[in-house]
């Protein structure tokens, strides 16, 4: 997808991002020097951790804007914006850790039976969409690594992170999704 010094930078940008606004209450200007490679529209999430604990995590699904500007803008709303977490501190912000997750356009899994789920799914490579209406719930590939989930964990936890039962992707009426993620610290 993009090359190694891409996704540092965009590591790099995202920290600036939150640092400069912690610092000025304004966005940070788009730099012109970066990778040309990061005008490519990609989905890219950017997840914060501190002390190896959840402290923020928001991002583009869709590839819809170009990486560049989806990295400087969800660097902002995992700092600013998540529900979960008050906002960053300037105090707490060198004991943050940083993650960009660039991803794959998500793809449907298309099943005759919920069980094929199992056939379609690896572990440590795809991360989950699952959608029921209105609802929706993401999972990046990292997460089922992280808590040791089986593919029938990961497939209940994306649709309790969708706020529906656990069981839903047994449902006809729910759609699956699965992307793979380059992950960049």
């Amino acid at each position: 997808m993009i090359s190694d010094r891409a996704g540092e930078y965009l590591v790099k940008i995202a920290k600036e991002s939150i640092k400069h606004f912690l610092k000025t209450g304004t966005q940070l200007e788009k730099p012109t020097d970066y990778p040309i490679e990061l005008d490519e529209e990609l989905g890219v999430f950017v997840t914060l951790t501190k002390n190896n604990e959840l402290r923020g995590c928001i991002g583009y699904a869709e590839p819809i804007k170009p990486a560049i500007d989806a990295a400087m803008e969800m660097a902002l709303a995992a700092a600013l914006d998540d529900p979960r977490f008050p906002q960053v501190s300037e105090s707490e912000f060198e004991d943050l850790d940083f993650e960009v997750t660039v991803l794959t356009k998500p793809e449907m899994i298309v099943v005759g039976h919920y069980n094929q789920y199992f056939d379609e799914i690896e572990i440590g490579r795809d991360g989950l969409i699952i959608q029921k209406g209105y609802a929706r719930g993401l999972l990046l590939p990292q997460v089922a690594v992280e808590n040791a989930f089986t593919k029938e964990d990961f497939l209940d936890h994306t649709c309790m992170k969708a706020g529906i039962s656990a069981d839903s992707w047994m449902d006809e009426s729910c759609d699956v999704f699965k992307f793979q993620g380059q992950i960049f610290k």
